[in-house]
C-alpha cells in the first residue's frame, strides 16, 4: 500500500519536473516577440530620456526623431509616430 503510493508521489513529481524542463528550454528556444511595425529595435545609449506623445516610449534625445513643433523640439520614438502626431 505504502510502496505504491510512494511510487506514485515519485512518479507526480518526475513529471512536474520535467513539464518544468521542457517550458523552460521552450521558452530559451523561442524568438523572441516581434516588434511592433512601427517600433525602431531597443538601442543601448546614454543621456537624457524623452517621451513619445503619441506612444508613450521614452527615448533618448539622441537617437530620437525630432520635429520642431511651433519653436518646441518633440522627440518621437520613430518616423511613424511623429507622422501619426502630425496627422492627428
Amino acid at each position: 500500500m505504502f510502496r505504491s503510493l510512494f511510487r506514485f508521489l515519485v512518479l507526480i513529481l518526475v513529471v512536474a519536473v520535467v513539464r518544468y524542463l521542457v517550458r523552460l528550454f521552450s521558452q530559451a528556444f523561442s524568438k523572441p516577440a516581434a516588434a511592433g511595425p512601427n517600433r525602431q529595435p531597443a538601442i543601448q545609449t546614454h543621456g537624457e530620456l524623452k517621451r513619445d506623445p503619441v506612444c508613450g516610449t521614452f527615448v533618448a534625445v539622441s537617437s530620437s526623431v525630432k520635429k520642431s513643433v511651433g519653436g518646441e523640439t518633440i522627440h518621437f520614438c520613430s518616423a511613424a509616430c511623429r507622422d501619426k502626431y502630425l496627422v492627428g
